[in-house]
Formats: structure tokens, sequence, C-alpha cells
């Protein structure tokens, strides 16, 4: 009895640890297949409901497999296949944010060609290349 009390805060320590990797490892990848600046105008919410929940289904399939007689058991066959569903709902939040929400690139790029274009030209026109040394 008394070595299950301590192994349990050990435990407990350990999927405190591993849902905070899991946390940033699901940002990460969310960032980069998804893109970064789908993630910037994604509202904060769905960001903290899907990557808080793929990081919490990873802890419990870990749990799942190391409760049971077997590593590959039910329970975390049953948290693997919900945080591929979760996965996929990242996808689509940024799949939604790419076409409704994120502003259009061509609006983007057309403001860099003007800008360029009054940089090479200048404000008050062309630039005079010569100057008088006096």
């Amino acid at each position: 009895m008394e070595i299950r009390r301590r192994k349990m805060p050990l435990l407990r320590l350990a999927y405190a640890t591993q849902f905070l990797i899991a946390l940033i490892a699901v940002f990460v990848l969310w960032s980069q297949v998804g893109g970064q600046s789908h993630l910037d105008y994604m509202a904060w919410q769905v960001k903290l409901l899907l990557g808080g929940a793929a990081a919490f289904s990873v802890v419990k399939a870990t749990a799942a497999a190391v409760s049971g007689e077997r590593a590959w058991n039910g329970k975390t066959l049953r948290w693997l296949g919900i945080l591929l569903v979760l996965l996929v709902g990242c996808g689509l939040a940024s799949y939604y944010v790419h076409q409704y929400v994120e502003p259009a690139d061509d609006d983007q790029q057309d403001n860099s060609a003007m800008l360029l274009k009054g940089l090479r030209t200048g404000v008050n026109g062309p630039s005079n290349s010569t100057r008088h040394a006096d």
C-alpha cells in the first residue's frame, strides 16, 4: 500500500509533464501544417478547446496504455481515435479561417507593389542621381 502511495504522485507528475509537452507539440504541429497565419486570425477559444483537448487525449491514451494488460487495448485505441478526430477538427478550423476570415493575399500584394513603386521613384518623383559638388 505504501509503494502505491509513492508511485501515484510521480505518475501524476509524469502525466502533467506529458500534457505540457503534448500541448507544445500540438501547437507546433498545427502551425507547421495549417499555417501560422491561419492560427493568428483564429479565435483563441477555438485554439484553446481543440489544442487542449488534443493534448488531453494524448495523456489519456498514455494512461490507458499504462493501466491495461497490453499497451494497445480498447481504451488506448479509443483515445487515439478521439485524438485523430480532434486533429481533423484543427485542420477544418484552419481551412475555415483560410476561406472566410483571413484577408486575401491579393490586397497585400497590391499594397506592397505600390509601396515598392513609391520607394523606387521617391516621394516627389524620380530622384536625380547626379549631384553638383561645390
